[in-house]
C-alpha cells in the first residue's frame, strides 16, 4: 500500500510517503518523512534513549532505564514500557543496537531478559537518514519477518497500524527541529 500525505505543519514543514509490504518471505512496514533538521540533529535524538518516549507514536514507551547515548552495535538499552494487553501492564524491554553507522543508520532489536539471558522476539526497528537540502529524509522500517510461530500465537503482527510509524516520524522531526536549550 502506498499513500501520499499532505504537508504537515508542526514547528516545521514535513512531507510524508508511506509504503507497506507484507509477504510470507518479508514482512515490513516503512514510512518516510523529510524533516526540517540536519542529519546530525536527527541522529542525536534517535541515539538518546531519553527521547524515545517522546518519539513513540503508540504511547507504549515510557522512561529509559539506561540513559547512555547509543554509540555502538551490541549496546543494550532498557526502556520501561506499558501496554494494556501485556499480562502485567508495565514491562521492561531490553533493546540491542544491531546496526549503527552514525549519523546515517541506527536500528535495534527489542528483547527481554530472562533466565537464559537476552532473548529477542524477532522484530527490529531501523532508521535510515539521508541529507535532503537543509533537512533530512528519514526512513523508518519496522520488520517482523523473523518473529517465530510461538510469539505469533500471542501477538498479532504488526501490533499497530501504519499511522504509528508516521506519528513517530512526525514526533522525531519536531524534536530534532526544536531549538537546543
Amino acid at each position: 500500500m502506498t499513500a501520499q500525505h499532505e504537508p504537515v505543519t508542526a514547528r516545521h514543514e514535513t512531507t510524508a510517503a508511506q509504503h507497506e509490504t507484507t509477504t510470507a518471505q518479508h514482512e515490513t512496514m516503512t514510512a518516510t518523512l523529510t524533516v526540517d533538521a540536519p542529519v546530525d540533529a536527527v541522529f542525536a535524538v534517535l541515539a538518546d534513549p531519553a527521547a524515545h518516549a517522546a518519539i513513540d507514536g503508540t504511547g507504549w514507551v515510557r522512561d529509559p532505564v539506561d540513559r547512555a547515548p547509543l554509540a555502538e552495535e551490541g549496546q543494550v538499552f532498557r526502556i520501561n514500557m506499558f501496554h494494556t494487553n501485556h499480562p502485567n501492564g508495565d514491562y521492561l524491554m531490553a533493546n540491542q543496537v544491531h546496526v549503527l553507522d552514525a549519523p546515517r543508520v541506527i536500528g535495534w532489536r527489542p528483547g527481554q531478559e530472562g533466565e537464559r539471558g537476552l532473548e529477542f522476539g524477532g522484530w527490529t526497528w531501523r532508521y535510515d537518514l539521508t541529507p535532503a537540502g537543509a533537512g533530512t529524509e528519514v526512513v523508518l522500517t519496522y520488520d517482523w519477518s523473523q518473529v517465530p510461530p510461538p510469539i505469533r500465537e500471542f501477538i498479532s503482527f504488526p501490533p499497530f497500524g501504519q499511522e504509528h510509524l508516521t506519528n513517530s516520524l512526525q514526533h522525531l522531526g519536531e524534536l530534532a527541529a526544536a531549538p537546543s536549550a
